[in-house]
């Protein structure tokens, strides 16, 4: 099981509009998509979503993108939750039908259900712990080190 690229992708993104400077090209769909190395409708998506969730405001027009916060006051949980799809708890799916003739099959399910359930919350507090002005520090030292 993987979680998708659009939680990546949405730091990416959120990344480069909180390392945006006064005097810098707007940052439009495409030149975020050319970042990421990605199709644009991609980007345009994820800021729908990111939009959504108040995370960012979209202008129209090649008016730009801008965060609607600090990177200080966004945390990685608000970034997936805004883009991920999904429901609170579910997280990892147990197949639905396993055969309720087998001792297992029977089984299976409430067997796993309390340990995914732990594992989904200890992801979630992994990510509200790390804050978007966290990624750019990082990135930030990463570009420094290696020029």
């Amino acid at each position: 099981m993987q979680i998708s690229s659009r939680f990546s992708v949405a730091v990416h993104v959120l990344s480069l509009l909180a390392l945006q400077q006064p005097g810098d090209a707007l940052l439009t769909s495409e030149r975020m998509a050319g970042s990421v190395n990605t199709n644009p409708v991609v980007i345009r998506r994820i800021l729908g979503q990111l939009k959504k969730a108040g995370l960012v405001e979209v202008r129209p027009a090649s008016g730009g993108t801008f965060l609607t916060r600090s990177p200080r006051a966004i945390s990685l949980l608000e970034v997936y939750r805004a883009v991920e799809v999904v429901a609170e708890g579910q997280l990892f799916s147990v197949h639905d039908q396993p055969n309720p003739a087998c001792p297992v099959g029977r089984h299976i399910q409430a067997a796993l259900n309390a340990t995914l359930q732990r594992a989904q919350a200890a992801l979630e507090q992994q990510l509200a712990g790390v804050l978007l002005a966290q990624v750019t520090t990082d990135i930030q030292a990463k570009a420094a080190a290696s020029s």
